[in-house]
């Protein structure tokens, strides 16, 4: 039978919440969490940050590719030298593990290492300690990793003198050669297990550290005394690491005490996914005596943007329609002069939507209708993918720059036509894609002064940074004065950039217009483009009449570069079917619930930000792949990246046909 050990990542889980230790890991419930270590390292760049840092220890000894039991035997047997270095040795307390990136041995002095997917910059002041007293939320966990693993092998090797440190990129340290970030390449194992296939890595290659070390033993020794957090109350640091660890060690389940963060549980079972169990329900069920027909009706926790959700669950009010306004903090406008729903105004239409049973959309046709009479044909849809890497594609370039690889555009014409005008993807390996992106979305939107939308502001944010790019280069492009130019005319400067601007074509952001003058029921408070349109497809008859037919990439109909004679309408039980689901699988070796994962997100943080598109590019640069897969992976990210952009479109199309 395998031994049940607490690790740093179920401890960090159990700190979210004690009882995700009973679902975690049991193939009967479901997981919507990353279910493939491999494909987060490989987007974040965890691979390569961690070959990286083991450059900069030079003659240690790998043991992460053991399994645990001979990966304790073999740190044992290395740790008697008396000076070593050690890559992922693993240590064991009690029912305790954990394996450490790197661990540097001099003597009696023991230094550990925590290589993070994360940036830093040394000049700008940082503190890990609010104003409170207490840890911040945004370093708490990278705190308590450290703490974790300080504490077990403080445990299982006494008495050495411990230092512990986090490793960053660091922001201000400029790539010193060409093709570094090539020289890093991922070959997949069995599993999730992967090796970094490492080039030789010159001195120069070396001469600027591009990660930062940075000393957090104060912090960690203050999360061992229970300092700095209430967390560990009442038992302790150490008598809580023993408590969760015996839990888990036998299978108990830690009573679940149901508050806001259940918003964000990833052990939920879709509806229609009858064959995984909901820790979710298990724990609600549990505490509040619920039946299932109770999940039927919306949570406070759906309520859209509600921050008083711990508040409203601790006085009984678990379902959406139990708020009142003082609830909520009722305000009547916007504010600040715009027009529409307000915050609070939209989050009473939601309660009212729910109370009433009224599935029927909300649209201020007033409003909208205002908006879209200052719209200049043609209009123009576009839609970014982008990338970051710890370590750079190009001399003078930084760790975790933007890396703006793709975007769709389709135009929409006054007289209603519709094609997808456009698109842009370059994916080769170790080329820095973001001023040849530029020069194409220049061609793309240079031919007219039509409006341009986009749904967020995301691509705004990529504008900005590639303005700054610009700005920074030693040696810019001859053309840098007219990309500078192009980007001031669809944008405006973000806050904290040194420049300012305001584009006469500056972009239309649709997720702020569905904010204030859309509501549909189907999506729950979700402001997705994920969940809008098909919520929008099952309530507009005019989508639903030209887009049942195999209309859209068939000749003298809707062109498209990536399909042809499309039908986007299918119903399944008389409910139309999410677009997204009739794509295919961008990843053939991921199982479904993973891809699920990739694709979910809420705004900003959606298709084009979270998973899927970040992981592909990843894959692309990287992963050692044959050509059938690789030609896969590239028809796939065009195919969703264009459906971004025709989503916009019909959320448009459905607007129009509303207001005319």
């Amino acid at each position: 039978m395998t031994e049940r050990y607490l690790t740093k990542s179920r401890f960090l889980l159990a700190m979210q919440c004690p009882t995700k230790l009973y679902y975690t890991g049991k193939d009967e419930y479901a997981d919507q969490s990353s279910q493939d270590p491999f494909l987060a390292a490989l987007a974040e760049g965890g691979f390569q940050a961690g070959a990286l840092a083991r450059s900069y220890f030079p003659g240690g000894h790998m043991i992460g590719q053991l399994d645990d039991r001979t990966a304790l035997v073999e740190t044992t047997r290395l740790f008697e030298r008396e000076n070593v270095v050690l890559y992922e040795p693993a240590f064991r307390y009690e029912n305790l593990f954990v394996r450490v990136d790197i661990l540097v041995k001099e003597g009696k002095r023991l230094r550990l290492y925590e290589v993070k997917s994360k940036s830093w910059n040394p000049s700008e002041k940082k503190t890990f300690i609010g104003k409170k007293g207490h840890f911040t939320a945004a370093w708490k966990p990278y705190l308590y990793d450290i703490a974790f693993q300080a504490y077990v092998v403080g445990k299982a090797v006494p008495g050495f003198a411990t230092e512990a440190f986090l490793m960053f990129a660091d922001k201000t340290a400029k790539c010193p050669t060409d093709g570094l970030n090539q020289k890093f390449r991922i070959r997949k194992r069995s599993g999730n297990k992967a090796e970094v296939l490492t080039d030789e890595l010159t001195s120069l290659d070396l001469s600027v550290q591009l990660l930062t070390s940075v000393p957090v033993g104060a912090y960690v020794s203050m999360v061992i005394n229970g300092d700095g957090t209430d967390d560990f109350e009442p038992r302790g640091f150490e008598e809580t690491l023993r408590y969760l660890a015996d839990c888990y060690a036998v299978d108990q389940k830690i009573s679940p005490e149901p508050g806001g963060k259940c918003g964000k549980c990833e052990f939920i079972s879709p509806e229609e996914n009858r064959q995984r169990k909901s820790g979710f329900k298990e724990c609600w069920k549990e505490a509040f005596g619920w039946r299932d027909e109770d999940f039927r009706e919306q949570l406070v926790l759906d309520l859209w943007d509600y921050r008083k959700k711990d508040s409203a669950i601790s006085n009984g009010k678990l379902k959406i329609v139990d708020l009142e306004k003082k609830d909520l903090g009722l305000k009547e406008d916007c504010g600040d002069g715009e027009h529409g729903l307000s915050r609070t105004n939209r989050q009473f239409l939601q309660i009212e939507k729910e109370r009433l049973h009224d599935e029927t959309p909300y649209i201020d046709r007033d409003n909208l209708k205002r908006e879209m009479s200052g719209w200049r044909f043609p209009l123009h849809f576009i839609d970014f993918e982008t990338a970051t890497a710890p370590i750079p594609f190009t001399k003078g370039r930084y760790p975790y720059e933007m890396i703006a690889f793709q975007f769709s555009h389709h135009i929409a014409e006054e007289n209603g036509s519709v094609r997808h005008a456009g698109q842009f993807l370059l994916t080769e390996p170790g080329v820095f894609p973001n001023y040849e992106f530029l020069r194409a979305l220049k061609t793309e939107l240079g031919k007219d002064r039509g409006s341009v939308f986009r749904y967020s502001h995301y691509e705004n944010t990529v504008l900005n940074v590639i303005h700054r790019q610009l700005r920074e280069e030693e040696n810019p492009p001859g053309d840098s004065e007219e990309l500078l130019a192009f980007i001031e005319s669809i944008s405006h400067s973000s806050s904290g950039n040194e420049c300012s601007w305001q584009g006469s074509r500056d972009m239309v952001d649709l997720l702020d217009m569905v904010k204030r003058y859309y509501y549909h029921p189907l999506t729950r408070g979700s402001n997705s483009i994920k969940y809008v349109l098909p919520a929008i497809l099952e309530s507009s008859f005019f989508l639903q009449r030209k887009y049942a037919e195999k209309v859209y990439g068939a000749e003298g109909e809707i062109s498209s570069l990536n399909f042809k004679e499309k039908r986007w309408i299918e119903k399944e039980n008389g409910t139309v079917k999410d677009p997204y689901q009739l794509l295919p699988k961008m990843f053939t070796d991921i199982v479904p619930e993973e891809m699920e994962h990739l694709m979910s997100g809420e705004e900003e943080n959606a298709i084009r930000h979270g998973g899927a598109a970040m992981t592909a590019y990843a894959r692309l640069q990287y992963e050692e792949m044959k050509d059938y897969e690789r030609n896969a992976i590239i028809r796939a990210l065009l195919q969703y990246c264009e459906l971004d952009t025709l989503a916009m479109v019909m959320l448009y199309e459905a607007w129009r046909e509303e207001v005319s």
